[in-house]
């Protein structure tokens, strides 16, 4: 009996390795398969040009997601986060034009609009313990409101002001490429490897367990949101790095692809499990996904219907798995 109890305990200390391991070597087949089906369909794609593309148009969705990947763990969402990149993005580009801020303090205000966005969704929802679903949604009207009387409903052109971000850096990536690295390698780090992160899993997992334990979730709940908000404005200035313009009606709709992008990672929608290194996989293979149908000649209404089978599709494997995994246990 106890040779058995000694075998077995190796054995089950292995399986979430197992997992996690399975995952990451199934989203790398499933993007290799899709960069082999758009190489053998357009002759352009597998090139430098169409790879730098893409790498180069990652970083506000790659930011974004990580965020979004905390939300989801907490077993929380938040879909206001494109109208945040928004009104941060008009803050700091009104900062510069019409109060004559320099390029430090308007990025720092761009920053502080999105924290206290998130801190604002995060704190209304944990003191009226009211769905982040229904309040972010409100939210996403009132901030896309904000941005359009920031910038007066025009955009705004700020010129090469933050072109830094945008401008190659190495190898004809951007810095906003290597920030977007950095905040993904920072994010799962503080997922995997701090007090936060455990803190984060075990209120996704078991909310009242975690009280019970001593642990407020509130502050913790508050503090994922402010995070979220305050990535979603890095997001925003990237993108006006990228357009060298402040555009009111920036992010629209972002908010679909962010939750798709962390999903297609493995992410569980009911909390309590997820990776930033397989969300990254999935922002991959979304930019991926979009610029192989643009370069094959894929109508619009056509790209939303692929994309929407997509997350479908991976909502019903991680339903499957999550399924399965309940039975094991």
């Amino acid at each position: 009996m106890s040779s058995s109890t000694s075998i077995s305990t190796p054995a089950a200390a292995r399986s979430p390795w197992r997992q996690e391991i399975g995952t990451y070597l199934g989203l790398l087949v499933v993007l290799i398969a899709m960069v082999a089906l758009f190489s053998s369909m357009s002759d352009y794609f597998l090139t430098q040009d169409t790879l730098l593309s893409i790498a180069n148009e990652i970083p506000a969705l790659a930011v974004m997601a990580v965020g979004m990947t905390f939300i989801l763990i907490i077993a929380g969402i938040d879909l206001s986060v494109g109208s945040v990149l928004a009104l941060s993005a008009a803050a700091a580009a009104a900062a510069m034009l019409q109060w004559e801020w320099g390029v430090w303090g308007a990025a720092a205000l761009g920053l502080m609009v999105g924290v206290v966005c998130g801190a604002i969704t995060g704190g209304i929802s944990v003191a009226w313990q009211l769905p982040s679903f229904i309040v972010s949604l409100g939210m996403l009207e009132a901030v896309r409101g904000g941005a359009y009387l920031v910038t007066d409903s025009r955009t705004q052109y700020v010129g090469d002001a933050m072109g830094g971000l945008a401008a190659p850096w190495l190898g004809g990536l951007s810095a906003s490429f290597f920030i977007a690295i950095c905040v993904v390698i920072i994010g799962q780090l503080v997922l995997s490897r701090t007090v936060f992160g455990r803190y984060v899993v075990g209120i996704g997992t078991n909310e009242e367990a975690m009280r019970l334990a001593g642990v407020d979730p509130r502050p913790v709940r508050i503090a994922v949101f402010a995070a979220m908000g305050f990535l979603a404005a890095l997001a925003g200035l990237m993108q006006s790095a990228r357009l060298e313009a402040a555009d009111p009606n920036a992010g629209s709709g972002m908010e679909l692809q962010v939750i798709a992008a962390v999903v297609i990672g493995g992410t569980s929608l009911m909390g309590g499990r997820g990776s930033v290194i397989t969300t990254f996989f999935g922002v991959l293979i979304i930019a991926v996904l979009e610029a192989g149908l643009a370069q094959i000649g894929a109508s619009e209404p056509s790209k939303r219907i692929i994309t929407g089978a997509v997350i479908v599709v991976a909502v019903v494997v991680d339903t499957i798995r999550q399924r399965r995994s309940q039975r094991k246990h």
